[in-house]
Parts: structure tokens; sequence; C-alpha cells
């Protein structure tokens, strides 16, 4: 591959893996939230339904949770893939992209 095809997957690799991160961070905020929402149904004696329906809520946001993380973990290998065949070579060293990349690849595993 060239240098010019392996900055473009870097780039694009990079993106994901960054948008699924903040991703994963909003929907991990959001259970938050709805678990707090859902207790505080259940401290004041609200109605059934809409403590049902509160746990409905953390119950989905639970599960794209793990539907982003799994995400996230199959686009951290495709881009650690292309971070470590760009290592070999001078010309990317010291590209921006490439910095990006591994920069991304160390905030995903933070």
């Amino acid at each position: 591959m060239d240098s010019q095809a392996i900055k473009k997957q870097l780039k694009i690799k990079t993106g994901v893996v960054q948008r699924l991160v903040k991703e994963n961070g909003l929907y991990k905020k959001e259970v938050e939230q709805n678990v707090a929402k859902r207790d505080k149904f259940i401290a004041d004696g609200a109605e059934e339904w809409d403590i049902k329906n509160a746990g409905k809520l953390v119950e989905e946001s639970e599960k794209m949770v793990q539907d982003t993380a799994t995400r996230l973990a199959a686009a951290v290998a495709d881009l650690r893939v292309i971070v470590d065949g760009a290592k070999t070579r001078e010309d990317l060293a010291e590209d921006a992209d490439f910095l990006k990349a591994q920069e991304a690849l160390e905030t995903a595993s933070a």
C-alpha cells in the first residue's frame, strides 16, 4: 500500500475510533442519568408504570453501551493493524495523521 492510501485509511479509521469513544461515553452518561431518574421515581413512590418505563430506558441505554463498546473494540483492532503497518514506514513516522491515530488508540485504551 502506498503512503497516500495508508494516510487515507489512518484518517478514516481514526475518525471512527474517535466517534465511537465519544458515543460510548455519552451512552455511559445516559445510563447514569436514567438510573438516577429511576431511583428518584422509586424514592418518590411514583406509579409502577413510570418506574417500569424508567427501568426499560436503563436497559436500552446499557445495551447501547455494550454495542458501542463492541464496535469500538473492532475499530481499535482495525486501526492498530494500520498503525502497526505504518510504523515500519519512515515517510509516515512524523505524519500528522499517523500521530493522531496513535493518540486515538491511547484514548480508546484509557
